[in-house]
């Protein structure tokens, strides 16, 4: 049984940091290709684009694309962008598709430790200030291209209010207060995003704003994907709310995206 005096923490990260640092080596600047041995023949990696997150009336919307690229080709189709942490909040990942999966599976996995050890959970604005954590930790790839650019949001239970918090590649946290979106085509769905959006919007005007701007991203950014009728693939959404982070199902997902191709 792991004894936590024998560390002075309770800090999963640091922890894992002591105990088998081999398994942080995608986290770590040590291990990264240094850049006179990586060339375009030897090392491809994938890339993920692009992610939002919008407050409406009972919470916070988080969404992401499917598609990861390699170079100008597609990588992967079906790849997860989208991660509930915890039972009130959700991270979303674009940048270096293989550091972003593995530091939101670090993410969801230290906020669970904390709770176990601690007894209590980890409130939103403690989570908040972790992600800022673990994306520093970061910086040596980050400098080397392997960028992790999260997007963080929940439900703030003692706020009452949905919440979304944006970082930098050096850890900086910046909240916004309703809505974002980065990765590639960030901008485009931003620029939707901003169009379309008001204060105290319903649930479904929410996933309808959500599903547009993603729309359009992908029609201006050839890195983000768009809805794919013909193999039925279509953006992960979330909601997050007091009673919990739920999956929007996917034929809802593709009735938003068959409505507004209907209004086009």
């Amino acid at each position: 049984m792991l004894d936590l005096t024998d560390y002075g923490t309770s800090n999963f990260f640091q922890i894992l940091k002591r105990r088998h640092p081999e398994l942080l080596a995608a986290l770590h600047s040590s291990n990264a290709p240094s850049n006179s041995t990586v060339t375009e023949a030897s090392f491809h990696q994938y890339e993920g684009t692009t992610v939002l997150a919008v407050v409406y009336d009972a919470g916070v919307v988080m969404a992401g694309d499917r598609q990861a690229t390699e170079g100008y080709q597609v990588g992967e189709r079906r790849i997860q962008k989208v991660y509930p942490v915890d039972r009130h909040s959700a991270i979303a990942v674009a940048g270096a598709a293989g550091p972003c999966i593995e530091m939101a599976k670090l993410f969801q996995v230290e906020v669970e430790f904390y709770e176990k050890t601690e007894g209590m959970a980890l409130s939103l604005e403690g989570q908040a200030n972790f992600l800022s954590h673990l994306v520093r930790a970061n910086l040596g790839l980050a400098m080397q291209g392997l960028i992790v650019l999260p997007l963080f949001a929940g439900y703030d239970l003692k706020q009452q209010r949905g919440r979304i918090f944006k970082y930098d590649a050096v850890g900086g946290r910046y909240e916004e207060g309703d809505y974002y979106a980065i990765g590639s085509g960030g901008k485009d769905a931003r620029a939707t995003l901003k169009k379309r959006y008001s204060l105290g919007i319903t649930r479904q005007t929410a996933l309808e704003i959500v599903a547009e701007a993603l729309w359009d991203a992908a029609d201006e950014d050839i890195a983000t994907g768009g809805p794919d009728l013909i193999r039925k693939i279509f953006p992960i959404l979330y909601t997050i709310t007091q009673e919990g982070v739920s999956e929007v199902p996917e034929a809802t997902v593709e009735e938003l995206y068959r409505e507004l191709i209907s209004r086009l």
